[in-house]
């Protein structure tokens, strides 16, 4: 039997959180920096996502505190709503709806996406705030979670969960093709 421990969202990666550039200069947009917003998600019904609807130049992304998310890192909506989840199919940054996590050395991304899915509901009932929920980065840090210790574990319940969604994500290209 393999052994499954409790642990935090932080230590299974660093927790990142993103940031808008100034919309009034015209030099930080329209370069070649994928950046993701909740909106983009909310369209999005794969698991991996490329881009979103704008991109932001090299100067956007150093003139504000968004960070550049390496590829498999996991997208998770923190607020506008708290709860949608992706996986940085390459590089790429988010405005400030996001707590991404950077999945360490000991983590699989896969596992890490589907654990976050799962745990979405309890992630947002942690949520503050008057006009809006948001879960902060140190609320979303703080998230106690159950996990195999094992990382050759996660991979395979990963891979599991992966073949079962791109099972569906056939299925609906052929509906989607037969209603065409």
């Amino acid at each position: 039997m393999e052994t499954w421990i409790y642990c935090t969202i932080d230590e299974l990666g660093d927790v990142i959180g993103g940031a808008t550039p100034s919309t009034k200069n015209e030099n930080y947009w329209s370069g070649n920096i994928s950046w993701i917003t909740p909106k983009d998600l909310s369209r999005f019904s794969g698991r991996y996502i490329s881009r979103g609807e704008r991109n932001i130049s090299m100067a956007g992304l150093n003139s504000c505190s968004s960070k550049l998310i390496p590829r498999n890192s996991i997208l998770f909506s923190s607020r506008a709503p708290i709860g949608y989840v992706g996986i940085a199919a390459n590089d790429l940054c988010t405005n400030q709806g996001f707590k991404s996590i950077v999945p360490s050395e000991t983590t699989d991304s896969l596992f890490l996406y589907y654990l976050l899915k799962y745990n979405t509901e309890r992630i947002e009932s942690l949520g503050s705030g008057t006009t809006f929920k948001e879960v902060s980065g140190s609320t979303m840090k703080g998230v106690v979670v159950f996990i195999p210790k094992k990382k050759d574990v996660q991979i395979s319940i990963g891979r599991i969960l992966s073949s079962i969604d791109e099972k569906i994500e056939l299925n609906q290209r052929i509906n989607d093709n037969l209603a065409a």
